[in-house]
């Protein structure tokens, strides 16, 4: 029996463990080893309002600016009003933030309007907020269990109350296909921090280990889930045949680097006002269009006319993993294109973590409090674990008031979207690679009514073929699946296009559609399944 069961290694979940570990037990679960995240790859850093030519306001505007009409306000409110303290928390924690003449080096990025985004080694924000955390979660002496994979948060009463996990069998912290030993952990407060679902398509910036389990497992225990037809698609990933997706930092293009067509064009002039630091969305959308116009797989990014010293000292991660591509940033022009990079939906909580299950958290990616609404502004991501992640321990250690989440915006609710199905005789891993193709094409950037009706029923179809999954792959696969299935059902619904999301045969932002769509189970299929 533990005070706080944390799943998830990122941010989020590491902040929150080391908050927690001063209040009671903290158990941490991680499906591979505690440094491995999405945090670790975060390259651009960490937005805040610290510098005296900014303010919370102004940061408060921005976000609910980007987030294109859906923004919960009140969360963004606390969000940039609480920023500067957990930036504080950070440093105290000896995150090792780049400087410049002794002061903290701020960078800007698209969509803000003044330089608040704080980095460290450059463009290696999230290895050293990573690096830095879980040192410090070691040495509080908290119980971590890495190669852990949790199967199903325990619902008894009407409240969670443990989890069930597949460990390995012997020593070995690598989960595989091998024997693993089924356990259950009780715990007072269950805290998913499990980070994104980048895994679901075929071209993401996200790691292997992003494969949407934590909106799986709160889904499946009754928990809402809101705004999953929300993804953003990173504009700038770079694109070379035979080398791994690899994100070029949107700090890149607010260095002053400039984004390219095959004729040499700065196109993004004649499409936004803010050029190459218009939103994600439209940047996105802006290179997906000059590709299909151009029939190439990349359009150009050019940092040619920049300092080179500057460009070596700022992006050293880039510049090295470019070079070892055979490319030159300081000179050559890098192809880039869209990646699937951000989920802004997930897990409907309130303004402290809570979710409509009693003892069940969520923050950092997995969650949706709210904050980014149809799109996410820059480097609010990791801002955001660590905010929520201090008001779940504070709420769980004083009477702070409860909320109704998002209450500022209607929802459509959608009981029981994934159709009960029969499992069959199993379809194995090779399925993966046909999922994220599938989700790419019909789910991806650009999408429209029949396409989605395409990848629900062949969602649904192969979620019927599975066996029940025993292996940590099979249900990494399962619930990725599910979460098409969920994603795909919510984009249908929404019949207009606003941020992540955008719908060819419904190309407008409707004012009819500010509401969010909620998804979620029925008490009498919880039941069911709980019985069976």
């Amino acid at each position: 029996m533990h005070d706080y069961i944390i799943i998830g290694s990122g941010i989020a979940g590491l902040f929150t463990a080391l908050l927690a570990s001063k209040h009671g037990s903290v158990l941490v679960l991680t499906k591979s080893a505690l440094e491995e995240s999405n945090t670790r790859y975060a390259q651009g850093g960490i937005a805040a309002a610290i510098s005296p030519e900014d303010s919370p306001r102004l940061h408060y505007d921005d976000t609910v600016s980007a987030g294109a009409g859906l923004c919960y306000e009140r969360a963004v409110e606390v969000l940039t009003r609480e920023a500067p303290g957990r930036i504080r928390d950070l440093l105290n924690l000896k995150v090792p933030f780049d400087r410049h003449d002794g002061e903290l080096a701020l960078g800007l990025e698209a969509a803000h309007r003044a330089r608040r985004v704080l980095h460290a080694g450059g463009d290696a924000t999230g290895y050293h907020i990573e690096h830095s955390l879980s040192r410090a979660l070691r040495d509080a002496g908290a119980s971590v269990i890495e190669g852990c994979f949790v199967t199903q948060i325990v619902i008894e009463e009407g409240r969670a109350t443990g989890v069930r996990t597949l460990a390995p069998a012997g020593n070995d912290k690598k989960l595989g296909d091998a024997a693993s030993l089924s356990m259950l952990h009780r715990g007072r407060h269950i805290v998913l921090a499990s980070g994104g679902a980048g895994q679901l398509f075929s071209h993401t910036t996200n790691p292997q280990v992003a494969t949407g389990d934590g909106l799986a497992l709160a889904y499946r225990a009754g928990a809402e889930l809101a705004d999953l037809e929300f993804y953003q698609f990173h504009p700038t990933a770079l694109a070379i045949p035979g080398f791994s997706t690899f994100l070029i930092s949107e700090a890149v293009r607010g260095e002053g680097a400039y984004l390219r067509n095959t004729d040499g064009e700065r196109f993004m002039l004649r499409i936004d006002s803010r050029g190459e630091l218009a939103p994600r969305d439209v940047v996105a959308r802006a290179i997906a269009a000059e590709m299909q116009r151009s029939g190439t797989t990349h359009v150009w990014l050019d940092l040619s006319h920049l300092p080179k010293e500057m460009v070596k000292r700022r992006f050293p991660t880039i510049d090295a993993y470019c070079r070892g591509a055979g490319l030159d940033m300081t000179t050559d022009p890098l192809p880039v294109a869209p990646a699937a990079h951000y989920l802004m939906g997930g897990v409907r909580t309130n303004l402290w973590g809570e979710t409509n299950l009693p003892g069940l958290y969520a923050c950092g990616e997995v969650a949706c409090t709210g904050v980014h609404g149809a799109n996410r502004l820059a480097s609010n991501s990791l801002l955001e674990g660590i905010v929520f992640g201090a008001r779940i321990v504070e709420r769980t250690t004083s009477s702070a008031e409860r909320d109704d989440p998002g209450a500022d915006v209607t929802a459509i609710r959608i009981s029981d979207p994934v159709p009960s199905c029969e499992k069959g005789s199993g379809v194995g891993q090779q399925s993966l690679p046909a999922l994220q193709e599938l989700m790419w094409d019909r789910v991806g950037l650009v999408r429209d009514e029949a396409g989605l009706h395409e990848a629900q029923i062949a969602l649904t179809a192969l979620l019927a073929e599975m066996s029940e999954p025993r292996t940590a792959s099979e249900h990494e696969l399962a619930n990725m699946i599910m979460i098409g299935i969920l994603m795909a059902t919510a984009a249908v619904e929404r019949r207009e296009s606003r941020g992540g999301h955008h719908r060819s045969d419904f190309p407008d932002t409707d004012p009819q559609w500010r509401r969010h769509i909620v998804l979620s189970k029925t008490a009498a299929a919880r039941c069911a399944r709980e019985v069976k």
